[in-house]
């Protein structure tokens, strides 16, 4: 795990932004999602190199916390359960600015339970790394500019939506969330089928109708 903790690091420069400031907008489609249990474990977490320290509680709390935040939004009827493990982490220290600021980092696996089927989701957790984005006071790194508490709640946060984003991919492919199995995909893309057959439907009706307009316009005028 530590591992894989430190290819987090190594690319943490190169991470892509993931923006958790969308509490407030709609929430994404997840079909017929309603959050069950939101269930966060660390029995195994493991501090990477030169961080600072975190308790087991105080992780499990942060995730717990942005997990319902993020979800509770989802309005669906069936329930399904989040089972989350933290497996290691990186609270950014003060480094040397630009050169060699530090990047804090999470790992996380992630497992989803449908509570009707009594049965998981993905039989093989989803590991997730959370890797701390640029920003106007991360780029001296986050151990000047924050606390362990801010960062633990940057990185949940983020985590929390690269969850989102991961369940989305698998209702999008596998329809984990839709009433009929479906994928969403294929529904979403036969919905714009019928709609653009009906607006060349539509089209038609109205050059017809405008055609024969012209017509008894033209036979008036005679």
């Amino acid at each position: 795990m530590l591992r894989i903790l430190a290819l987090g690091l190594m690319i943490a420069g190169v991470a892509a932004c993931t923006r958790v400031d969308d509490l407030g907008d709609a929430p994404v489609y997840l079909g017929n999602f309603h959050l069950g249990h939101n269930v966060v474990a660390a029995p195994n977490l493991q501090k990477g190199p030169l961080s600072r320290e975190a308790s087991k509680a105080a992780w499990i709390a942060a995730m717990t916390e942005a997990v319902d935040k993020r979800f509770s939004r989802q309005e669906g009827t069936r329930l399904y359960h989040l089972g989350i493990t933290l497996e290691a982490y990186v609270l950014a220290r003060a480094g040397i600015p630009v050169v060699a600021a530090p990047k804090s980092v999470l790992v996380l696996k992630v497992t989803a339970w449908d509570d009707a089927k009594q049965a998981r989701l993905n039989e093989t957790p989803e590991l997730i790394t959370v890797i701390e984005s640029l920003s106007g006071d991360t780029v001296v790194g986050s151990g000047l500019t924050r606390t362990a508490e801010e960062q633990m709640q940057v990185l949940t946060q983020k985590a929390a939506k690269l969850i989102e984003n991961w369940l989305v991919r698998q209702n999008n492919a596998e329809g984990w969330f839709e009433d009929d199995g479906r994928p969403a995909r294929s529904k979403a893309k036969a919905r714009a089928a019928e709609a653009r057959a009906a607006a060349s439907e539509e089209e038609r009706m109205q050059a017809a109708a405008k055609a024969a307009l012209k017509k008894a316009d033209a036979q008036a005028a005679q």
